[in-house]
Parts: structure tokens; C-alpha cells; sequence
């Protein structure tokens, strides 16, 4: 294997990864583990329960609106699509990776409503992978879209 074909490799590899880690890390939110001890920070109540329920379906629903604003550009992994444009128009007027937020405070609304170090440890591992994400996606939409820089000095966030 040549060193060209070796990079581009561990290249997708890496993609991949992050890719599978973000849905590996959304679906624990889901599975009750018993060998893993959810203790609680403090114990919960409505409040919290009512705040990260809101919080949830808040999320839900930009998520839900930035998978329509994408459209055919829709894709789990950073690099964009073969025959995509940017997409500026919608949510993504308001913040560059609305997607990506919205899950993260999907995440944080799961925490809330268990307040447990297991689900805080989720969400921060999620925020990391997701972090990661935007800056490999930030790179290859440099490179893909000329005029992605006029987009970020536009869109902060």
C-alpha cells in the first residue's frame, strides 16, 4: 500500500470512527447497563425533569428542522457530500451546525432529567467527538466552497 493510499485510509478511518463513537455514545443514553453504577450528582425532581424534557424536545425540533434545511446534503460524516452545496439558508442563517448542537443538547437534556455522573460523563464524551467533527467538517468545507469563509464571518456559531 503506498503512503498516499495509507493517509487517505486512516484518513476515512478516523471518520468513520467519529462517526461510529457519536452513535455508540447516543444509544448508551438509551441502554440501561447494569454493570455500570448511574449514580446520582443530586436527586432529581419535576424541575429537572421538566427542564431537560423541554430541553429535549426543543433540540428535537431544530434537529429536525436542519435535517430539512440540509436536505440532499444530509450525511453523518464530516466530509460533504460528492455533488453537495453549501447550505446557508434556514437555521443554518442563524448557526453554522445547528445538527450537531441540537444532539449535544439532546444529550445534556438526558443528563438533566437523570443527573447521573454516568450521563454527564455522555454528554462531555459527545461534546468531544462533536468537536472533533466540526473541525475535520470546518477544514474539508474550506477546501470544498471557495466562499465558506464569508459564511463563517456571517455565521459565528
Amino acid at each position: 500500500m503506498s503512503k498516499l493510499h495509507l493517509k487517505r485510509f486512516l484518513k476515512k478511518s478516523y471518520e468513520f470512527s467519529l462517526v461510529l463513537f457519536q452513535f455508540f455514545i447516543i444509544i448508551l443514553h438509551f441502554i440501561h447497563l447494569e454493570f455500570i453504577p448511574k449514580k446520582e450528582i443530586m436527586q432529581v425532581n419535576f424541575f429537572f425533569s421538566f427542564v431537560g424534557f423541554l430541553l429535549i424536545i426543543i433540540s428535537t425540533i431544530v434537529m429536525l428542522i436542519s435535517i430539512k434545511d440540509l436536505g440532499r446534503n444530509l450525511s453523518p460524516f464530516p466530509r460533504p457530500t460528492v455533488n453537495g452545496n453549501l447550505t446557508t439558508s434556514g437555521i443554518y442563517s442563524f448557526i453554522r451546525h445547528p445538527m450537531y448542537y441540537s444532539l449535544i443538547l439532546i444529550s445534556f437534556g438526558f443528563f438533566i432529567t437523570k443527573l447521573s455522573f454516568y450521563h454527564l460523563f455522555l454528554t462531555i464524551s459527545l461534546a468531544l467527538i462533536i468537536k472533533l467533527k466540526i473541525i475535520l467538517e470546518e477544514k474539508y468545507l474550506n477546501k470544498k466552497f471557495k466562499n465558506y469563509f464569508i459564511y463563517t464571518d456571517k455565521v459565528k456559531y
